[in-house]
Order: C-alpha cells, then structure tokens, then sequence
C-alpha cells in the first residue's frame, strides 16, 4: 500500500520537480496539493504553469489545488513535502507539523536549528533521531526533517568521502545554475553573456550546513564538525547542474589516487531514489561538466574529478544536479528515509 504524501507549494520550480519524480515512485501516492490563496480552488494544470521537462502527469492535471493551510489537507495524509519559500515555510511548516503532519522540507528557514534534523540520508541517517528531541522540546506529534541547500548537498559528500584523511579546511568557489535561483530569479538581461559573483545568503548557508551535516547526534544534539568552512558562489548562464571547486586541507597526506578510491568507495544507501554509485570519479581534468553529467545517477549522483594535490591537502571539481539532487529529490530521498526508519 502506497504512502499518502502531499505537496506544498507545488506550482513552484521544485514543487513541479517533486510532482514529476513522485507520480512514478513505488511507494508514495500524491493525495494533495497546495499552493497560495490565488491557485487554490483551481485544477492544478489551470494553476501551474509547467515547465519541467516532461508532460504534465494526467496523474494530478485534474487534483483541485488546495491552500496552504493544515484545515485544508486530509487527515490521512502521511508525508508532505515542502517547497515553500523560506519567509513562508518559517511559519506554515510549524503549523502542519503541530497538528501532527510530518513534513519533508527543502525550505531554508529553520536549517540549523538545534533540534532540527537537516540530513543526506547516505551521510548522516543517523541524525534523524534528532526527531525524539524535537518532539520533546516543541510538544509535537508530527515532525520536521530539512534537506541542506544545493550547493551543500553537491559538496558534502564529497568532504564526507574526505573525512578519514582528516578533514580540517575547505575553501569552494561555486558555479551555479540560474534555475537554483527560480524561474523569475535571475532575468536573462542578467545572466547571458555573464557571471554573477555573488548570491545571497549562498555562502553562509554552505560554511554552516556542511559542519551540521559532518558533525555527530550525541543523544541530545549535534556536535559540529570541526573543520573551517569558507566559500564564494557565483550564477552562471548553464540551465541545471551546480559545478563547485573545492580546495581541502588535510592531516593526512593522500595522493590523487587515495582519493579517487575513497570517493568511489564512499557507501550510497539502499533506498530508492539514491544511486547505486554516489561519487562517480572521472580521471579526465575537463570533467564533471554541467551538461554532460548532471544526469548522472538519474539526477541523484555527485561526480568528481580534476583531483590534484596542494601543498596542504587535495583539490578537485564536484557537480550535482540542483533541482534533482540538491533539491527535489533529496526531499524525496529524506521521505524514504522516514518510512524507512519507522517515522510514518
């Protein structure tokens, strides 16, 4: 029997990458779906305007959209997945989770709260039981699980796949796709024939959820990861795929090849939506490139190459699909990861 998930805010960038990945996944079933007070009411092919890159599933073409509001979705829902903006998910998302929902949220706000579980299921599983906590402090009945930005989320594995060498200092220099940023984010006067050397708010978010996604659950919380984090992100004109250099300090000292070993051997984890390889390593210094490998893993791998030794440590490329890995998907990935383990 398939799990009974809705949508919030799913006329939306991500909400239609959800929607797209989750028509055919074995083990949920869309019972809902909810937009802003000018969608709902409407079917959802009248409310959306689709633009992902596949047809509009006759699966949910005809669900009457819903507003965001927890009087509004059926009690027999199990899941929802959120992709609200983050001004409004730091208020909506509390609301369904204390009436008892448990929702899977790719919305920024509330990342690095203390009892706020902000996981990659192949990384950090385990903080999921973070959860008891959150329960016992807010008084809930529902629960709250945040998936990191996409940018983190193409890096952390890699620095993950780092950590038996001694992990102690990163440095990245983000090259990021313009559909991170939404549909109406950058305008094309903006982004063709440029790079845009800044993103709001991208940088802190990838120096603080990368030391929560590699720190350790004591019982009571998480302990951060010790290692500096810094890093600059700049939009470029490629459509999807976020590519990132990485430059990372360690104890140890690894050649080229120790790393690309500890890269591939790095363990995926045995639930749907993740890729039976993780890290794809290319040996090749021209690649991972945006449009050749974004894809790979069905959107849900980070590949890895340009591998060299610095006088302190080790640098190299990483790319992620944004809106697949670094987004909807991880959502869905934190969603099995809750059935998985017992939590709906």
């Amino acid at each position: 029997m398939s799990t009974r998930v809705g949508v919030l805010g799913a006329t939306g960038a991500v909400g239609q990458r959800l929607i797209q990945l989750l028509v055919p996944h074995p083990e949920f079933e869309i019972a809902a779906l909810t937009a802003s007070s000018s969608s709902a009411g409407r079917t959802y092919r009248d409310a959306a305007k689709w633009r992902v890159d596949t047809p509009i599933p006759d699966d949910v073409a005809d669900i009457t959209v819903v507003g965001t509001d927890p009087d509004e979705v059926p009690d027999d829902v199990d899941l929802l997945f959120s992709s609200l903006p983050s001004d409004v998910g730091a208020s909506v998302e509390p609301a369904f989770v204390e009436e008892g929902y448990v929702v899977s949220s790719n919305s920024s706000n509330g990342r690095m709260d203390d009892d706020v579980p902000l996981t990659i299921p192949e990384i950090n599983a385990d903080h999921l039981d973070l959860i008891e906590v959150q329960r016992d402090n807010r008084g809930w009945d529902g629960a709250l699980l945040k998936n990191p930005n996409c940018s983190t989320i193409t890096m952390v594995p890699t620095l993950a796949a780092l950590d038996e060498f001694g992990l102690e200092r990163v440095h990245v220099s983000t090259l990021q796709a313009v559909s991170g940023a939404g549909y109406s984010g950058v305008t094309s006067m903006e982004i063709i024939d440029n790079v845009i050397p800044h993103i709001g708010g991208e940088a802190d978010k990838m120096e603080t959820e990368s030391r929560k996604l590699l720190g350790s659950f004591d019982g009571a919380g998480i302990e951060l990861h010790g290692a500096d984090v810094s890093a600059s992100c700049n939009r470029v004109p490629t459509l999807d795929g976020h590519l990132e250099n990485v430059w990372a300090d360690l104890a140890d000292d690894p050649d080229p090849a120790a790393v690309a070993e500890a890269f591939r051997s790095y363990p995926s984890i045995d639930l749907h939506s993740s890729p039976e390889q993780l890290i794809e390593v290319f040996e090749e210094f021209d690649r991972p490139q945006p449009r050749l490998d974004r894809n790979l893993g069905g959107g849900m791998a980070v590949s890895a190459g340009g591998i060299e030794t610095t006088s302190n440590g080790i640098q190299y490329n990483c790319l992620a699909h944004n809106t697949m890995r670094g987004a909807a998907g991880a959502s869905i990935l934190n969603g099995e990861l809750l059935l998985e383990e017992g939590y709906l």
